[in-house]
């Protein structure tokens, strides 16, 4: 048995950002428990060269509708990078979610074949199959943003775990 590829994506990214969406309602709620300026939060970082909490989520959206939106054949939507706050990344989130919903699964019939090209025109243009664009790039990379702002919060003190990583499924 196969599977397809929108069953091997677009499932996945909503379920991570919902319980991203999730995670980032209950840092409102610690943020105002422990009077913790937000803005404390959403620039926190592990290390200092690594990008803080709103650029791990931005990014994070960024790789969801863009996997999607290739592997569909659709035109990747752009979302600019202007949220301050945890409810406009929640609002991301939340469009994020949209792009991926609106895609039919039907366009993602034979993407696995398809010819994904990463940063056309550039020094760092790359082209992938499908299938290897999903599995190897993709997935891995949105996997890392939101783990990277989960620890975040988490380092920062917001009691959470698994269960909410993990969110619905």
């Amino acid at each position: 048995m196969t599977i397809s590829m929108h069953a091997a994506s677009a499932p996945v990214f909503t379920q991570l950002l919902g319980s991203l969406s999730d995670i980032l309602g209950k840092a409102v709620a610690y943020a105002e428990a422990k009077k913790i300026d937000p803005a404390v939060l959403l620039q926190s970082r592990l290390y200092p060269d690594m990008l803080p909490l709103l650029r791990q989520v931005q990014i994070a959206c960024d790789f969801a509708k863009g996997v999607c939106s290739r592997l569909a054949g659709a035109d990747v939507p752009a979302h600019e990078d202007t949220e301050q706050s945890f409810d406009e990344l929640r609002q991301r989130i939340a469009k994020t979610l949209a792009v991926i919903a609106s895609l039919d699964p039907a366009l993602y019939a034979g993407s696995e074949e398809r010819e994904i090209v990463l940063r056309p025109g550039t020094p760092k243009e790359r082209k992938l199959g499908g299938q290897a664009y999903l599995l190897s790039y993709g997935l891995p990379q949105f996997f890392f943003h939101v783990n990277m702002a989960y620890a975040l919060l988490r380092h920062n003190g917001l009691e959470i775990g698994k269960k909410d990583y993990m969110g619905a499924y």
